[in-house]
């Protein structure tokens, strides 16, 4: 590349706008926290059936006007199938037949699926251990990259992947959004393709630090680096954010978290790529001598006449 983007040139303002997103993430959650939906909230799920595509929005005015104002109502795999949740405390098991009645007798005749109470023991069990995964799958992750990397990849790749995660989080504080189980799996899948990205990365990095002898500045290398994967990372980061913006479009509002949750994710994680865990190795200092290939123990004796 003739004209190589000078990515490093910005990365105090880069490093400056992170903090300052990540601070503000981190001040919403701890004083806002998220919204949890009804698998971690707890509360009433009723599935229906009926003959003739359903009037979504004639199920909720019936719903707000019988006090269930905190409820949502989607459809289920076809338009005939109507998924209501209600997040009731009350311990009611019965409520999803006393809602199934109320809408029979508002003329919405329909089959009764299913009616199910998750309580919020159960919600509280499956947040705890969603966030224990996290915390696993982030240490697992600084082991892995920095046995095969270096400490310094691997310190930058976690604060890159722990910057992606609470920053998501806090879009979803900030907005107000449902936070349900769809949406903890595709933060998950966020730290798969956050790092896969961060690989890459740091896989060129390692190599031009080794080969590029006649580059001794460490900017101008990582420059280099993160300009030769960069056709790579824009082409996979938009053919995945056309499918993610196609299920967000027309998916329909059961998989709407997940998707606008990978879209953030896909858009935070590039960045994240290029400037935090590039941004980290400047910090910490790296040099060609941290790349440098360790000569095999006997190496002298074998060189000896």
């Amino acid at each position: 590349m003739n004209n190589p983007i000078p990515f490093m040139k910005f990365r105090k303002i880069a490093g400056i706008f992170s903090i300052a997103l990540f601070s503000i993430s981190v001040l919403t959650l701890g004083f806002r926290g998220l919204t949890l939906g009804l698998d971690f909230s707890g509360g009433t799920l009723i599935e229906i059936s009926y003959e003739e595509p359903a009037n979504l929005e004639e199920i909720r005015s019936i719903l707000i006007a019988n006090n269930f104002e905190d409820s949502q109502v989607v459809n289920f795999g076809t338009d005939l199938d109507v998924l209501i949740k209600v997040a009731d405390q009350s311990g009611n098991s019965k409520l999803g037949n006393q809602i199934f009645t109320l809408l029979q007798d508002k003329g919405l005749p329909g089959t009764l699926k299913r009616s199910e109470f998750v309580g919020p023991q159960i919600g509280s069990e499956l947040r705890d251990q969603g966030g224990v995964g996290m915390l696993v799958a982030l240490f697992m992750i600084l082991l892995y990259v920095a046995f095969r990397f270096q400490y310094k990849f691997a310190l930058g790749a976690v604060t890159a992947l722990t910057h992606d995660v609470v920053i998501i989080l806090g879009f979803f504080s900030i907005f107000a959004w449902d936070f349900d189980l769809t949406v903890l799996a595709a933060l998950l899948a966020v730290i798969g393709y956050s790092l896969n990205d961060t690989i890459v990365v740091s896989d060129r990095i390692r190599e031009n630090f080794r080969t590029q002898r006649e580059l001794d500045d460490p900017q101008e290398i990582i420059d280099l680096s993160l300009n030769q994967t960069l056709s790579r990372t824009v082409i996979t980061s938009f053919t995945t954010l056309l499918v993610l913006f196609a299920l967000f479009i027309f998916g329909g509002d059961l998989i709407r978290g997940f998707s606008l949750a990978l879209i953030l994710g896909v858009l935070i994680g590039t960045y994240s790529s290029i400037y935090i865990v590039a941004n980290m190795l400047m910090s910490l200092g790296i040099t060609q001598e941290d790349m440098a290939i360790p000569e095999p123990e006997g190496a002298d004796f074998d060189e000896m006449p």
